[in-house]
């Protein structure tokens, strides 16, 4: 049994906009990089959705994209994290307002 494309898309929305209310929530760094990555991976179950529904590839080959996307984002995310934390500093988003300022 195929699921119909309009299930995945409505899958795929409702993952991005959890992801969206994730990120727009602002508490910390970790918590917006994870709503990102519910967006990416929503990106990527809406692409391989279309591409069963049309019997086409380059939506499986955009998936692969989007996934090198969402793993390079979270490397730099992290490391991000780890440079904020290592100087006995914070998690909260509003903090990295100065990232390149020497204070």
């Amino acid at each position: 049994m195929i699921v119909p494309l309009s299930h995945v898309l409505a899958a795929a929305a409702l993952l991005f906009a959890i992801g969206g209310v994730m990120a727009a929530a602002r508490r910390s760094i970790l918590l917006i990089l994870i709503g990102v990555e519910f967006m990416l991976a929503a990106a990527g179950l809406a692409f391989a959705g279309a591409a069963l529904a049309w019997n086409n590839l380059d939506g499986q080959a955009a998936v692969i994209i989007v996934m090198g996307l969402a793993s390079a984002e979270a490397g730099l995310g992290l490391a991000l994290l780890v440079h904020g934390r290592r100087g006995g500093g914070t998690d909260r988003a509003d903090s990295y307002d100065r990232l390149g300022e020497e204070s």
